[in-house]
């Protein structure tokens, strides 16, 4: 189990390093730009194997306890080791984040991005994956600091060099925010390791009591300074305003991976460093924590449904990249009630968001590919997608992620938001119970208007009809100023006086039933079977928020 958990980590750096490297010629084949990208499918098939590997072999009957532990004195001057573990908090989020990094590799080997060279795209792939595994295993402060900064570079590069539109401002912003937000995040957490004599995470963990070397005003300031960096990448409002930009502008690989893995290491971090080494500090703003949670709920459904509306000219893309802000908005919120059930249900949400945003953004992208853009008014209009029509399969499946993403009873969208209702219902003790049943109501708002605007969504897209603007040109009126005309078959603009014709629309292809299925099916089961999750995290959860014991 050990070595299982130090080759997750590790293999995919190697990986990467592989990949740069020329291939030996047997493995060339006739194109070497596939000879790599099988590279990549193979390494983080392997990764997925060992992931899955230490998931059967994981202690089922304590996944309260570490395990398959590694602890190696690093930097002894600054009692830095190279401490390993996993828990039934983190043994989820390594499995999802090993499974949709083989998904994003096995999609891309057969519809690779525009931009430059695949090799550069593989290792980048493999050094994001290797990041994002480290930080939900690693067990020191300073490692977390070290693997949650790690995914930064390649995704900045996977945005700006393999992107669309706009692509080298949004991944600006993106890398900006965040580090800005991480330098924050390294105040704190050095404050804590230093006041506490250790960067030990577990060691904190279970002395956090009265005992506690870290005053309430020490864990003050660290749960402040910890928290907006972990705040940025959650992205709790109003400190999201990077995310949009950034997946817009992302391949789809890039936007699978920023909103099924990288969202989910801000959320990890609340629940792993600041509820059990700095509680005296979290409870002072868990409030607050709460309400800026609410707020981007409902103003992530806002947001949503201002893009969905007909002659919006909203971005499919964009729209669903504000949808995260809100369903994160319930991880924040099951997070701030400190109770078991919520912090249950943030951690049940985030496995959910990424399985079921994966699959929209897999979705959306293809939509993109097959159409040419991801303007609603365009993909909505007579001569749009109405996938039901002439892509039955794809349209069903785009409806199933809807439904499950507006948290449809008896699929994985559900249990999360439910659960951290249920826990902001009834907060942990000295918790203002008013406020909290003001978060619990907007947050109820928040999914009646994400119901809304998903069903608009699929009604325009799936179904199609004609739009206002259609209207117009055929009472001989001109387009909206700036509106572009009717799409072709080929998806180029038709010129005028042509006859419009709706465009062809392939149905889904082998590799995107390879690539989206287990998706689809993992978001049936979790919503079908919960105890299978909750089982493992809720030990977990109850043993962290009880000091260890």
């Amino acid at each position: 189990m050990q070595l299982l958990l130090a080759a997750v980590v590790v293999l995919p750096l190697l990986g990467a390093v592989a990949a740069l490297l020329p291939a030996p010629p047997g493995l060339k084949g006739r194109d070497p730009d596939q000879a790599v990208l099988r590279h990549g499918v193979t390494v983080t098939g392997v990764v997925l194997a060992a992931a899955v590997a230490l998931a059967v072999g994981f202690d089922h009957d304590h996944p309260a306890r570490m395990q398959a532990t590694t602890d190696i004195s690093w930097i002894q001057a600054l009692g830095i080791r190279i401490h390993l573990g996993i828990d039934g908090i983190s043994l989820p989020l390594l499995v999802l984040t090993a499974l949709l990094t083989f998904l994003c590799a096995l999609y891309s080997y057969f519809h690779l991005p525009a931009g430059p060279s695949p090799k550069a795209f593989v290792a980048l792939l493999l050094v994001l994956e290797a990041g994002t595994l480290a930080t939900f295993a690693v067990l020191d402060l300073v490692l977390f600091f070290l693997a949650f900064e790690m995914v930064l570079i390649p995704m900045y590069f996977l945005i700006a060099r393999w992107g669309g539109a706009q692509r080298t401002y949004a991944a600006w912003k993106f890398i900006l925010y965040t580090l800005l937000g991480s330098v924050v995040m390294l105040l704190g957490l050095l404050l804590v390791g230093l006041k506490s004599g250790t960067f030990d995470m577990v060691a904190l963990a279970t002395d956090n009591g009265p005992n506690s070397q870290l005053s309430h005003t020490v864990q003050l300031l660290a749960v402040l300074a910890i928290g907006i960096g972990l705040a940025v990448k959650a992205p709790m409002w109003p400190l999201h305003s990077w995310l949009p930009d950034a997946h817009t502008a992302a391949p789809t690989v890039g936007s699978v991976l920023l909103a099924g893995v990288l969202l989910k290491m801000g959320t990890y971090g609340f629940v792993r460093i600041a509820l059990p080494i700095a509680p005296d500090g979290m409870h002072t703003f868990a409030p607050y924590l709460a309400a800026f949670a609410a707020v981007g709920i409902v103003y992530g459904s806002l947001a949503c449904l201002a893009l969905a509306r007909r002659g919006a000219k909203g971005d499919l893309k964009r729209l669903i990249a504000y949808s995260s802000v809100g369903h994160m908005g319930f991880v924040l919120l099951g997070i701030a009630t400190m109770t078991p059930t919520g912090v249950n249900g943030a951690l049940f949400a985030n496995i959910a968001h990424g399985l079921i945003t994966g699959l929209l953004f897999f979705l959306v992208g293809a939509l993109k590919d097959r159409y040419g853009t991801t303007d609603l008014d365009r993909l909505a209009g007579r001569t749009g997608a109405a996938l039901y029509g002439r892509a039955p399969r794809f349209g069903g499946l785009l409806a199933f992620g809807a439904v499950a993403s507006l948290g449809l009873p008896g699929l994985a969208g559900f249990w999360g938001e439910m659960l951290a209702m249920f826990g902001a219902f009834e907060p942990a003790a000295g918790l203002s119970r008013p406020a909290f049943l003001t978060f619990m109501a907007l947050a109820g708002l928040g999914t009646l208007l994400t119901a809304a605007y998903l069903l608009i969504v699929v009604r325009r897209v799936c179904m199609g009809g004609k739009e206002p603007a259609e209207e117009a040109g055929a009472a001989g009126s001109p387009e909206p100023d700036g509106a572009a005309g009717p799409l072709g078959a080929d998806g180029a603009p038709e010129a005028a006086g042509a006859t419009r014709t709706a465009p062809v629309i392939p149905d889904l292809a082998r590799y995107e039933y390879a690539a989206w299925s287990p998706l689809a099916v993992l978001t049936v089961l979790a919503g079908l079977w919960p105890a299978a999750l909750l089982g493992l995290t809720d030990p977990a959860v109850q043993q962290l928020l009880g000091g260890g014991k």
